[in-house]
């Protein structure tokens, strides 16, 4: 099943008008409660500057770069986890994802409604992480509950598994979420188990004004503030703005639109390569005539099971993997050079594959 991540958010922050600029796929986006009922999902391209530098090197037939799905997902409010609103539907739909882009509203406008009648960034981040969290709170006491049978038994692993259960259980109990949880390898490891919504990796975009796509504005650093300590990133993007360059026609246009705006690049762009590290990903490369390609695999991953991200025989029958170093490979301009030049790597089952690496697999099936 691809990675995808979640756009999440109190209804009409601008959600689906930022889905639309991501992914072109004309979700609806109205002044209205609940605009979207069920989630629309979107395939988007990840921008590599890489990529097209080995093109230029190579000139293949084909350029395919990689991809991540991204999720819009109805809009939340107070009591969704009692099934108030669409609640269920809701939190049902962002267990399915595996990272949350939380989009909240951080500009003025009153031909805009709120939901909640007024602009508080704090308050409407706070609405939904109380409403995960109190989901989360049903899971590990469900949890806790089972763990407690288990330990009768007297077997320290299962005392200890209680332990953590009892620690993230205090640390949801007083609103934090899990992700922000303080425990050791043991604990991590049951956290990650219970598959709990607030332990999922959030990056937060703050929807803002044209006039604050650069640095922001009072009700950004209100958000800003709230968050200190927590691990996530924070990005400002105007989905109205990125609605409008995602009409235009070249990618060449778009950077002019975005340049205009005192921006290296749409906010569109930074928000894809956010999403895809969100998600602990890298890009490896594959370069020959037929095509250059980028793949994607979690960081960490060794070189056969990268292989088989191409298909599962490159796996079964790894061999070795060749390996070139991006900035090598810029250098000397082409394979049969950087081979010359001695700077192509032969590696086996337990190399671990770098970002950037160009890869070439041997196997034999």
């Amino acid at each position: 099943m691809p990675l995808r991540c979640g756009i999440v958010g109190l209804p009409n922050v601008g959600k689906s008008t930022l889905f639309n600029a991501l992914t072109s796929a004309k979700a609806l986006a109205a002044n209205y409660p609940f605009a979207t009922k069920d989630p629309n999902i979107g395939v988007i391209t990840v921008p590599d500057k890489r990529l097209d530098e080995l093109a230029k090197l190579v000139n293949p037939q084909k350029i395919i770069p990689t991809t991540v799905e991204i999720v819009d997902i109805a809009g939340l409010i107070k009591g969704a986890s009692q099934g108030e609103g669409l609640g269920n539907q809701f939190l049902a739909n962002i267990r399915e994802v595996d990272a949350i882009i939380h989009v909240v509203r951080c500009f003025e406008d009153e031909n805009i409604v709120h939901v909640d009648g007024s602009i508080d960034p704090v308050r409407d981040k706070e609405t939904i992480d109380m409403e995960l969290v109190l989901k989360d709170l049903e899971t590990v006491e469900k949890r806790l509950e089972k763990l407690r049978k288990q330990a009768k038994s007297g077997a320290k692993e299962d005392q200890r598994a209680v332990e953590h259960g009892v620690l993230i259980l205090e640390h949801l109990s007083a609103g934090n979420p899990a992700r922000t949880a303080d425990l050791d390898d043991e604990g991590q490891a049951l956290l990650k188990d219970m598959m709990l919504l607030t332990a999922k990796p959030i990056l937060y975009v703050c929807n803002v004004d044209e006039l604050s796509v650069v640095s922001g504005n009072e009700i950004t650093r209100r958000l800003e503030a709230a968050i200190v300590g927590e691990p996530a990133e924070v990005l400002y993007v105007c989905a109205g703005i990125e609605a409008d360059i995602a009409e235009l026609d070249t990618l060449e246009e778009r950077r002019e639109f975005a340049q205009e705006l005192g921006l290296d690049e749409p906010g569109s762009s930074r928000l894809i390569r956010s999403s895809y590290h969100l998600l602990d990903l890298i890009t490896y490369f594959t370069a020959g005539e037929k095509e250059v390609r980028a793949w994607t695999i979690r960081r960490g991953t060794k070189a056969p099971q990268a292989a088989g991200v191409i298909h599962s025989d490159f796996e079964r029958g790894f061999i070795r993997a060749e390996v070139i170093k991006y900035d090598d490979y810029l250098k000397f301009g082409s394979e049969p050079a950087v081979k010359e030049a001695g700077k192509m790597s032969v590696e086996g089952k337990e190399y671990v594959v770098h970002d950037g690496d160009i890869m070439h697999f041997r196997f034999n099936v």
